[in-house]
């Protein structure tokens, strides 16, 4: 072999021997170390198949309400113990997200004159269902006589705690609004258990209680809520709030609420000594806890003066909760007192208190009448075509609060009587109410007030022939469930002296047109 071949074949070794180098094989590494690193592997192998082999497909990790427990399959009688406890607290919330509020989770606050005591408790009378399990407490300035089981039918009595350290500047008012204004704290602290609502009244307020739970049930008991509504008057919002709750129609204060202005109350009240009234000194406290009126049009002030009529025939699309004021105007049924006239008014509630006064607008295509029902008060004919944005909005057939004041004064858009002698509505009140089981269904009889009528030359059909109308409506307890939408009628027979109308949800192309 030549002594270039042995030089090239050394080369060739040289690199296959460079090739061949680990990174061991670059640092050496000590013995032991190796040994330790063999050690450990083999330890890892060991345990992780000794875990394997005692983990079975069935281990599981059961998460309920941020517990988390993990389970194997050595603890069946633990796994079973544990799902049962965690059903049984799932079951629990989903009963108190469940649970509607009712009458028993309500107090009612009721603000009373010993002077008017004898006449206004026929009123309260009217709407307190001890059997219902209803709480509350009738706050006087003074005591009164009570008559034998008279306790039955009527809330607890109490006097008010004195009040004459407090100030009270208001030339115009009286002081006995600072006593009003303290009863939701006097309520309060009464302590009674298990309260959602403390809902605040006058003597003279009529509540329909079905529909006060229709509308708390609306919200979470468990926040800061002032629910209430306005006055129709546009000159008393201004003079007091449009941001305040009027308190002879009714509100409704969250218990949280409650406890948070009685912390505060009565340092509260000391601020403002030239207030008027009871709510506006509530609603400055709502405003120091920076806790806005929430409006819920079914309450109703009335600070109207005449006849109700024209609002109640065109209720707004919304449960009707509240009447107030109802000394002032006169009997919402005709030659009746007023007492019985709402006892007239809860035949049609009890049989379906949704959808008391609710007003549907159809047509007599044949007669080219239009008819507004307000279903279990009255109905209305009018001779020719009116639009539903017309017929929604109340008649004026009442006074202004500011005698002065003009129909513009108002808190909501309203209407004349009539514009055209011929356009004055022959008007039906509910004469009877009653439930059909066998087709579930209510049926409603409505008379004709006669009462003089203008000379009409229009030559066409005339209403005053016809005596009285029959409405069937079902029962519907949901209604206010859905999204607000007025109810539709149909005018199923359209006799000379009779007619037949049908009310109920609206299908789904139906519409208020001719």
């Amino acid at each position: 072999m030549s002594m270039k071949e042995r030089d090239s074949e050394k080369i060739i070794w040289h690199q296959m021997r460079i090739s061949s180098i680990t990174p061991f094989s670059i640092f050496p590494l000590p013995k032991f170390m190796l040994w330790f690193i063999l050690f450990v592997f083999t330890i890892y192998v060991f345990t992780s198949q000794k875990y394997l082999s005692s983990t079975s497909c069935n281990d599981i990790f059961i998460t309920s309400s941020n517990i988390i427990l993990p389970i194997h399959s050595k603890t069946n009688s633990t796994i079973s113990s544990n799902a049962s406890i965690i059903d049984q607290q799932t079951r629990i919330l989903q009963q108190k997200e469940v649970e509607q509020t009712n009458l028993e989770h309500v107090v009612f606050g009721i603000a009373a004159s010993s002077k008017l005591w004898n006449k206004r408790k026929e009123y309260i009378k009217l709407w307190w269902k001890p059997e219902k399990k209803m709480r509350g407490v009738v706050w006087l300035d003074n005591s009164v006589k009570t008559e034998k089981n008279e306790s039955k039918s009527l809330p607890e009595l109490r006097i008010s705690a004195d009040t004459s350290h407090f100030a009270y500047n208001n030339k115009q008012g009286h002081r006995s609004a600072i006593r009003i204004s303290r009863i939701l704290s006097e309520t309060l602290r009464l302590g009674k258990k298990n309260v959602r609502w403390f809902v605040m009244g006058d003597d003279d307020t009529v509540f329909v209680t079905e529909n006060l739970l229709r509308i708390l049930n609306k919200y979470d008991h468990n926040q800061y809520y002032y629910i209430g509504s306005l006055s129709e008057s546009h000159l008393q919002n201004i003079y007091f709030s449009y941001s305040m709750a009027y308190g002879g129609g009714g509100f409704a204060i969250s218990y949280p609420l409650a406890k948070a202005i009685d912390k505060m109350h009565d340092r509260c009240i000391q601020r403002y000594p030239g207030l008027y009234g009871s709510d506006d000194r509530m609603q400055a406290c709502m405003a120091e806890l920076g806790v806005p009126l929430t409006k819920e049009l079914g309450f109703h002030q009335y600070d109207v003066y005449g006849n109700l009529f024209g609002l109640l025939a065109s209720h707004p699309i919304t449960p009707l909760v509240s009447l107030h004021h109802l000394d002032v105007v006169e009997p919402i049924f005709p030659n009746v007192t007023q007492l019985q006239a709402l006892q007239k008014l809860t035949v049609p509630m009890k049989l379906d208190s949704a959808g008391i006064m609710q007003q549907s607008i159809c047509y007599d295509k044949v007669n080219s009448w239009t008819i507004s029902v307000s279903w279990g008060f009255a109905v209305q004919i009018f001779r020719g075509v009116f639009s539903p944005r017309e017929i929604e909005m109340p008649s004026r057939t009442f006074l202004n609060w500011y005698r002065r004041a003009d129909y513009t004064a108002y808190a909501f858009n309203t209407r004349p009587v009539m514009r055209n002698p011929c356009q004055k509505p022959f008007v039906f009140y509910m004469s009877s109410a009653k439930m059909d089981s066998y087709n579930n269904q209510t049926v409603t009889q409505y008379t004709r007030h006669r009462v003089p009528h203008p000379l009409c030359r229009w030559k066409m059909a005339n209403p005053a022939d016809v005596e009285r109308i029959q409405v069937y409506k079902k029962p519907d307890p949901h209604l206010w469930d859905r999204s607000p939408r007025r109810n539709c009628c149909r005018v199923l027979s359209s006799k000379k002296k009779s007619m037949v109308v049908d009310v109920g949800v609206c299908s789904e192309d139906e519409v208020s047109e001719v």
